[in-house]
């Protein structure tokens, strides 16, 4: 989801490394820190698919900055990702994060309220992170209180997401009539 991430930026506006890097790192940055090893390897494979052009500007104080620019193959290639998230796109929370934070960039309602949907099949799914056998358990069945607390909070925000995004497949139904 790095790439994605990084063209989801760029498609808002041009950004130096050092930018970009830091509204990564406020995305997905408390859970995976993004590491300079792992963000310019990433940038430079972008930049060799033809998706993201890099042009040189003096710095304000010291060395010359390197600008990103999202090319329209690019633009392209993150509404194509955006359009197609599903599996782990929709299953990992963070994943689904990154995807939730450019879905607007996806100009078909149609096309985001199938993307949601996706999400909303997956959350509507009986699931636990304990189980007995193949049977999940619900904290209600739990002795251990943090093991509640951890099935109590996941409840509470997935309902929350639950409302949310049938109120969101309403709106975007709205929006396609």
């Amino acid at each position: 989801m790095l790439e994605t991430a990084i063209l989801g930026f760029l498609y808002e506006q041009p950004l130096h490394g050092y930018e970009l890097k830091h509204r990564v790192a406020q995305l997905t940055g408390h859970v995976r820190p993004i590491a300079d090893g792992t963000l310019y390897p990433a940038i430079k494979r972008l930049e060799r698919a033809g998706w993201i052009d890099r042009r040189t500007e003096p710095g304000s104080r010291a060395a010359p900055r390197h600008v990103l620019t999202l090319t329209q193959e690019g633009r392209d290639e993150l509404r194509r990702r955006l359009a197609e998230a599903d599996g782990v796109d929709v299953s990992d929370e963070n994943r689904w994060f990154t995807v939730l934070a450019f879905l607007r960039h996806l100009d078909d309602a149609a096309a985001q309220a199938a993307v949601l949907r996706r999400r909303l099949d997956f959350l509507s799914q009986p699931s636990s992170f304990f189980y007995e056998g193949e049977r999940p358990l619900r904290a209600e069945e739990l002795t251990d209180p943090f093991r509640q607390g951890l099935l109590r909070i996941a409840r509470a925000t997935t309902r929350t997401e639950l409302d949310w995004l049938r109120s969101t497949l309403a709106l975007l139904g709205a929006a396609a009539d």
